[in-house]
């Protein structure tokens, strides 16, 4: 990835890095950085590097489960692998571990999941020993939900999205919903991993009965993951609309310092940050 933006914080202690796929290769190189789909920020609080008990909560453990992945979709998912194995780094899950020998996980240097997919046909790529990239996508951003119908009509009749793609696991008794902005895929097409932006809901079976039941949505203590965000055409005239829709708030525009960004709660309480698209609009020096 590259470094697309920066944003310091000096009196708050901390500083934002956006990273996204920029090269001539990928699907949006050189707008701006609110005006993509495939985008990684990394908050740095400062003097945590220095603190050597310190660390984030993945997401991925009890009692602590909620976000789960971000997923990097890749045109030769083996030699990809290798190349990451070969630098050192660590993997919860390799190509050849368990039963699904099409995707593996990375750990980054936190321990936070990065899945691993691809965009082109698992066998046609077996014998090729090198991978590029500057075609790489940042494809999607998993999160765990309670309740399935409850939080799919909310990101599809509150935030707009398309459900894309609907993988059913009643063996290991868990669904798997794609979503993003755009139209669903065409029958016949190439699906969900040749795309950036997505957002991917697990529903496990069985939590929306259970009263007691939540998921941890990583803003609470212990913190790790922080939220996705949606870019919008206008920003004033979207939360007007959320207002009249009776979303939960976590901030409006008009709260606190910054008036160019507000938070929305989805069901299970993680965060939605709105900003506005500053390659359709402009509004603010970021």
């Amino acid at each position: 990835m590259t470094l697309i933006n920066k944003l310091k914080n000096p009196d708050a202690k901390f500083d934002l890095y956006f990273l996204a796929y920029d090269s001539p290769g990928a699907l949006s190189p050189g707008k701006h950085w609110t005006d993509r789909e495939g985008i990684i920020e990394l908050t740095h609080n400062h003097g945590t590097e220095n603190d050597p008990d310190y660390k984030v909560v993945t997401g991925n453990a009890e009692p602590h489960r909620g976000f789960g992945h971000v997923c990097i979709s890749v045109d030769n998912i083996q030699a990809a692998c290798a190349r990451l194995e070969e630098a050192g780094y660590r993997f919860q899950k390799k190509l050849a571990d368990g039963r699904m020998r099409h995707i593996a996980f990375a750990l980054d240097p936190d321990g936070y999941w990065v899945e691993l997919i691809s965009f082109n046909d698992v066998e046609s790529t077996t014998d090729i020993k090198e991978t590029n990239v500057n075609t790489y996508r940042m494809n999607h951003t998993m999160i765990r939900v309670k309740d399935q119908v409850k939080s799919l009509a909310f990101y599809t009749d509150v935030m707009g999205m398309t459900l894309k793609r609907t993988a059913e696991n009643p063996g290991a008794k868990f669904n798997l919903y794609f979503l993003g902005y755009g139209p669903a895929p065409s029958a016949g097409g190439s699906g969900t991993a040749d795309v950036e932006g997505l957002l991917e809901l697990t529903w496990n079976y069985g939590t929306e009965s259970d009263p007691d039941f939540k998921y941890h949505n990583g803003n609470d203590q212990p913190q790790g993951f922080g939220h996705i965000c949606v870019s919008v055409d206008d920003l004033d005239a979207a939360c007007q609309r959320w207002e009249e829709l009776g979303v939960q708030w976590k901030k409006r525009l008009t709260d606190g310092r910054m008036k160019n960004i507000a938070f929305i709660l989805d069901p299970d309480g993680y965060w939605i940050e709105i900003l506005q698209n500053e390659g359709l609009k402009k509004r603010a020096e970021w």
